[in-house]
Parts: structure tokens; sequence; C-alpha cells
């Protein structure tokens, strides 16, 4: 396992210096004031001021510095060190007080301490992991009393279908495997590169999301899915004036998102 994180490690580092400069990131507009959260997340996750909001697999921190803005008091986490690197050098850039810290997510309890009013993550952050019912105990120790887990996340079924067919033709496992799918890739799904890099995925269905979460005694609230998603995921989708790629043929047939809210047992 120690050989599957140091090379997602190194992949995300490598990442981080493409997606300093990925128009799909707009660094520049976040410095000026523009905010990176999504309309599923605003919605559905409010009355943040005030809150300790604990952000996993946080990348270079636009998201956890845009929840600081909405008045979070905020620290995020992430594996890669260039990722954090760079997040502390943008906290201290646009003044908004954050507290990044670099930690593989299922060692997290010896890396940091205290509990949370929120724990968040979002969007492309479970096939990274390995082991999810870790990864709850993370998040239920992390949790306050009372506290609430919140996730959106691109949605499992989705990832069966081959990217490059616009026919939706299944090509992928639905299923977790114990053994991860290993990909290779020139740049990432937000720039390009001529670099080959390497990473590991794994699968992880909605029921292991589930039980994993219940698993921990947590509280599930609500369960939303919408036939959106972030970038073209699926060959003939196409972009919205909202930003939200939709596939044309099959709009509203294919899930391909979905958010979550758990919450801690006072």
């Amino acid at each position: 396992m120690d050989n599957y994180l140091q090379s997602n490690q190194q992949l995300w580092n490598e990442w981080t210096t493409l997606h300093e400069q990925s128009p799909l990131y707009n660094l520049a507009g976040f410095k000026a004031g523009a905010s990176t959260l999504r309309p599923v997340e605003r919605e559905e996750l409010t009355n943040v001021a005030g809150k300790t909001l604990l952000h996993l697999q946080c990348h270079f921190g636009l998201d956890t510095l845009s929840w600081a803005r909405e008045g979070a008091i905020v620290t995020g986490v992430d594996l890669s060190d260039r990722s954090i690197a760079l997040a502390r050098s943008l906290s201290t850039e646009v003044a908004i007080p954050a507290t990044f810290v670099c930690s593989d997510l299922l060692d997290l309890p010896n890396a940091l301490s205290g509990q949370f009013d929120i724990v968040f993550t979002s969007y492309g952050v479970l096939n990274w992991l390995h082991d999810l019912n870790g990864w709850a105990a993370v998040v239920a120790h992390f949790l306050k009393p009372g506290g609430i887990f919140y996730i959106v996340e691109f949605h499992p079924f989705s990832r069966v279908f081959a990217s490059d067919s616009a026919e939706l033709k299944v090509a992928n496992p639905y299923f977790c495997s114990e053994e991860p799918f290993r990909f290779e890739i020139q740049g990432s799904y937000a720039a390009e590169a001529t670099t080959l890099l390497q990473g590991y995925n794994w699968n992880h269905s909605l029921s292991e999301v589930f039980n994993a979460l219940i698993g921990v005694g947590l509280r599930i609230e609500f369960f939303n899915e919408f036939p959106f998603t972030l970038r073209e995921r699926i060959a003939g989708m196409v972009q919205g004036e909202d930003g939200l790629w939709r596939l044309p043929r099959q709009h509203g047939m294919v899930p391909l998102l979905f958010s979550l809210q758990a919450r801690k047992p006072s």
C-alpha cells in the first residue's frame, strides 16, 4: 500500500504544478475574490459562518479558502506536500487565515488534533482511497457530537461508462476490487503536459459509502443525485450556461453527481 500512496503523492505533486497554471482552477480569479464553490454545495451546506470546518483531500486549498470567505474557521488536509505548500502560500497571499496539514488521510488522527463542526470533502476524492471503513472512522473521529459530514462527489455509476463513447458503453466495473486500477496519463484532467504519470484508483459503490458511514454511527440526513457534472467525463456531453456538463441525449436518465449529509449523534 505504501507504494500506491507514494505513487499517488508524486502524481498529485506533479498535478499541483500543472493546476497552478490551469484555466480550470483560475487562480487569478480566486485571488481577485472569486469563490471556487459550486452551486450544489453552496445550496446544501449553509450557515458555515463561525463554525470549524475540516476539508479532507483539499488539493491546494481553493475550496478550503472559499469556505473561509464564507466565515468558516478552516483546516485543509492533503496527501501532496506540494499542494499543502501552495495552499499555505495562498492563505498568506490573500490574507485568509487557514490551517493546512500534509498527511495521508487514514493517518490523520496522528497528525491533527481536535474536533470540528463540519467535515467536508468533494469531487473526485473517494476513488483515491483504498479503505472506506477507515475513511469513515476518520470522519467520525474528527466530528464534534452533533457535527455534520457533507460530501458532493462524482456518482460511481457514471464511472462504468467508457469516457470516449457517446453511446454509454459499459466499460468499467462498478463494484470495488482489492486490487487498484493502475492508469497512466499525460498531464491531468485540468492541464496538458508531455510527461507520462501514473496513479492508482479504487472503485467504491454507493452501498460501500452508506455502510461505511452507518458503521461508525453517523446518521444519514439526506442523499441527492444529479444529472449534471463538473466536466466532460463522457464523450458528447454539453456544457450549459451554468458551467455544468450534461448528457444531451440521455439527460435525466443517468446520475452523474451525488451529495450526502450525515450527522454524528450528540
